[in-house]
């Protein structure tokens, strides 16, 4: 990997890297049992704020576009991966979430005319068992709902990653105005579903103000800019695999601030997941072709429900 890609790599990493900052956040500063109230504070200011920066518009065939992407990406996603979070353990809800680099894979082939090397399909494997190792503790209770949720989520992250490949930017349009579109049509949908769902919010303390504000500028607006350069630059799946980190940064939250502790299996599981990182990091020569002139990207991510060694969820 040469020294530019490698810098675009490492900055798109500090995205899921933020996200799994998000459980603990979460659980140590916000109200408790309100999820959309979470989606929507996310969301909402960020888009404005981008919105505000960029001070653009979609024009034409984009404002279809920008609703299609902001609703696989964030109106749906979020929801989902909420359900997902609440109702399966930690554990379990992260190896899901670790399946996105081969969803990404098996979509590009009918939308991009991508076919995945075997490295790209080994890795994608090594990732699921490296997380697997690291999370998923053994007489995990499996629950029907939160799987079809976490799986649907991952799987309209993974397709608005690759569509969003595929479609590029328009031209003039910067990754602060891709950005801003894609969180305000998502919050178009989360905020009625919010006030329906959940009803008026909660008054909200100083320690809850710094956990929206923290999740909001860097966890969204900032977290969601540097991804999105990410995958404009790597492409889809090398980006994907970048969400591997997701899991790991939120093990190692647990461990320093709730004194958590490794296993053995748990460091082989960390290394193997790293491992498939790194290995999946290097586009197929058919990417290299095929890449579009003005590519913009989009999350997922790459696993947005990351968990501790407790049987509790991290979400993007």
């Amino acid at each position: 990997m040469d020294r530019n890609r490698l810098g675009v790599a490492a900055t798109a990493a500090l995205a899921p890297a933020a996200w799994g900052t998000t459980y603990l956040v979460t659980t140590q500063l916000l109200p408790e049992g309100r999820p959309l109230l979470l989606a929507v504070a996310r969301a909402l200011p960020a888009g404005l704020l981008l919105l505000l920066m960029g001070r653009r518009l979609p024009k034409g065939r984009w404002w279809g576009r920008a609703a299609v992407l902001g609703m696989l990406n964030i109106g749906l996603f979020f929801p989902l991966v909420f359900v997902g979070a609440y109702r399966l353990p930690g554990g379990v809800a992260a190896t899901i979430g670790a399946i996105q680099p081969l969803l990404v894979a098996g979509f590009s082939i009918g939308v991009l005319g991508l076919r995945p090397g075997r490295r790209t399909v080994l890795a994608g494997l090594a990732g699921v068992g490296g997380v697997a190792l690291l999370v998923l503790k053994s007489g995990a209770q499996l629950d029907g709902i939160g799987i079809a949720a976490m799986v649907a989520g991952i799987g309209l992250m993974a397709m608005g990653t690759v569509l969003t490949r595929r479609w590029g930017r328009p031209e003039g349009a910067t990754l602060l105005d891709l950005t801003a579109w894609q969180l305000l049509a998502g919050s178009v949908f989360l905020v009625p579903l919010a006030a329906v769902v959940e009803g008026a919010p909660p008054a909200l303390s100083a320690t809850n103000l710094a956990g929206f504000a923290y999740l909001g500028l860097f966890g969204t607006a900032v977290g969601y800019v540097l991804w999105f350069r990410g995958i404009e630059r790597l492409g889809a799946g090398p980006a994907s695999f970048l969400g591997l980190i997701n899991p790991v940064v939120a093990t190692v939250g647990g461990l320093v601030v709730l004194g958590q502790t490794l296993t053995a299996w748990q460091v082989v599981g960390l290394l193997i997941a790293l491992g498939a990182l790194v290995a999946g990091q290097s586009p197929s020569r058919a990417a290299r072709r095929k890449a579009p002139a003005t590519p913009a990207a989009v999350p997922a991510p790459a696993a947005t429900t990351a968990p501790t060694p407790e049987p509790a969820p991290a979400t993007r």
